[in-house]
């Protein structure tokens, strides 16, 4: 395969989740428990936050799911306009965060430019709320490397669902067998299987262990620093002909 296109997760992808989100989910838990700690800590435990590694787990409702999943966990009992309001009061607590807490993973900036010099279109695929998304690359300054993004409130059934790689594929006129989708988390892998996109690629740098991944994923890479080479190894040469016909033209047709 060719590789034309690149859909990113956000979380444990481009951004340190733990450093991102650790400290936010402890705060919204107690918030949201009026307080009281000892409930707190019975949420953070169903989410997906794991005692012994002081980390959330793989493919947990912290970890990977939507705000509604979240809900849907903390708040059964809910439904109707009473559960919208929660979905809306988490919500906007992340999106406030994400504006100002949001912390890079090493060398996300210089992956993406070097990826765009190489004419591959790129986008984001997570289960935050697409404005939360937006907002966060913005403030980050990665925002014009990433002009597709996609959250859980843009297509009608978001990750593990293929809706956001065939939204991405109409986007940027790429055939999902084109697309390389890019994930620390099954949710990632899943998607890319039910779209048929082109590759599969896991990273080590989010919630999920090599052995988490390795038997789903095409390839695991430890961060997306090492996307860059892979992609040149894969991607095929230009031939004689196309370099002739780029030097006469620069009509900048040449490459895929």
């Amino acid at each position: 395969m060719t590789v034309r296109a690149i859909l990113f997760d956000k979380d444990g992808t481009l951004l340190d989740f733990e450093a991102t989100w650790g400290a936010l989910f402890e705060a919204l838990a107690l918030d949201l428990a009026g307080g009281d700690e000892k409930r707190a800590a019975a949420m953070l435990l169903a989410g997906g936050y794991d005692e012994e590694t002081g980390r959330i787990r793989s493919g947990s409702a912290l970890g990977a799911g939507t705000t509604v999943d979240i809900v849907r966990l903390w708040y059964p009992e809910l439904a109707g306009e009473a559960f919208d309001a929660v979905v809306r009061r988490i919500d906007d607590a992340f999106a406030v965060h994400g504006r100002h807490g949001s912390v890079l993973l090493p060398g996300v900036e210089e992956v993406l430019a070097e990826i765009a010099d190489m004419d591959i279109s790129m986008g984001v695929a997570t289960n935050d709320a697409t404005a939360t998304a937006v907002e966060a690359l913005a403030a980050l300054g990665i925002d014009r490397y990433l002009p597709n993004v996609y959250g859980y409130d843009s297509v009608p059934h978001p990750k593990p669902a293929p809706d956001i790689v065939f939204a991405f594929a109409a986007a940027t006129g790429v055939d999902p067998s084109d697309i390389a989708v890019v994930g620390d988390n099954r949710y990632d892998i899943d998607m890319a299987r039910a779209a048929g996109a082109g590759i599969a690629i896991g990273v080590l740098t989010g919630n999920s262990s090599a052995a988490d991944l390795v038997a789903h994923a095409d390839i695991v890479l430890a961060s997306i620093r090492d996307l860059p080479a892979w992609l040149a190894g894969r991607r095929p040469p230009l031939g004689p002909a196309r370099d002739d016909e780029e030097a006469d033209d620069g009509d900048g047709d040449g490459g895929e």
